[in-house]
């Protein structure tokens, strides 16, 4: 079948302003026969540490989940992406959730919240295994692509892997050189982490991604963050071939292959380990500190009280 992946530019807080972007790159997959559709992780609020992105999480059954059943109706296409959920016990997560042509089919909530996401809600249980008439569908959100316990919840039990990230780059801070070197390994792992799962886990791989700019604060410190989106949006078959692929540079759009779903062995072996893929020492150093400060900030501003 005909799979899109969708590569956005999101204004971050302005929701309705993301959903007619997300609206107008799926209607361009579905005009051209998409049966599949990815959008990307955060593809309501846009992705960063800031107050108006805390306060747009969206209801379940709000206008996120209307534009996912809308647009699967609309073309017969399995469409899916995550955005912050706020659900009725209070808490916010960040809900991948999968529709076809008779609505929602199921929703996976991402497992661990990475650096400053962990301000913005919290981590799910889930398998992650969702299914959609006869096709099993994976879904796997970001990080939990760097992650071993992702593989062995999928590995062998998914025709497709539907992914979507908002990897943002490593600043070019002082000394310059030494920040980019470690942005180009930053870069790299993006990249390898979406382009290398099909090959953990036997299935073709879905994978749409934020592009352009960001700058916001950083947690417990007085520099701004003023970065990029690493974007890494591509499509991959079961093997680990890129079939399609749109770099950052290339701003929003969307890509286009055909995939041939079901499971097949895996051509990589599980590492036994914790991370599928090396961090780098500064984003190893950002995941333990800014998970304190979010986990902190997150019950002071965000969870609200039922």
């Amino acid at each position: 079948m005909l799979a899109a992946a969708i590569q956005l530019s999101a204004v971050p807080g302005d929701v309705p302003a993301n959903l007619r972007a997300c609206e107008r790159l799926a209607d361009e997959a579905g005009r051209a026969g998409a049966r599949v559709i990815a959008l990307p992780e955060f593809f309501a609020t846009g992705i960063g540490f800031l107050d108006s992105i805390a306060e747009s999480a969206l209801p379940a059954d709000g206008p996120a989940t209307d534009l996912l059943t809308t647009i699967a109706a609309r073309y017969d296409a399995l469409v899916g992406g995550s955005f912050l959920c706020r659900d009725t016990d209070g808490h916010v997560r960040n809900a991948y959730l999968l529709a076809d042509s008779t609505g929602i089919m199921g929703r996976h909530d991402k497992d661990l919240p990475t650096m400053w996401e962990n301000a913005l809600y919290i981590g799910g249980q889930d398998d992650g295994v969702l299914t959609a008439g006869d096709l099993r569908v994976g879904a796997a959100v970001c990080w939990e692509l760097m992650r071993t316990q992702t593989v062995r919840r999928l590995q062998g039990r998914v025709d497709l892997v539907m992914a979507g990230s908002g990897w943002w780059s490593i600043p070019p801070w002082h000394p310059r050189p030494l920040f980019e070197y470690l942005e180009r390994c930053n870069a790299a792992t993006a990249r390898r982490a979406a382009a290398s799962f099909s090959q953990y886990v036997g299935a073709p791989v879905v994978h749409a991604g934020h592009a352009g700019e960001l700058e916001c604060p950083m947690p417990w410190m007085p520099a701004r963050y003023r970065g990029h989106f690493e974007a890494s949006t591509l499509i991959t078959a079961a093997d680990g071939t890129v079939l399609a692929e749109r770099p950052r540079e290339d701003g929003e759009g969307v890509i286009f292959a055909e995939i041939t779903t079901g499971g097949a062995a895996p051509v990589l072996e599980t590492p036994d380990r914790f991370w599928l893929h090396s961090r780098g020492a500064l984003p190893a150093a950002a995941w333990h500190y800014q998970r304190w400060h979010g986990q902190r900030w997150y019950h002071r501003h965000t969870k609200a009280e039922r």
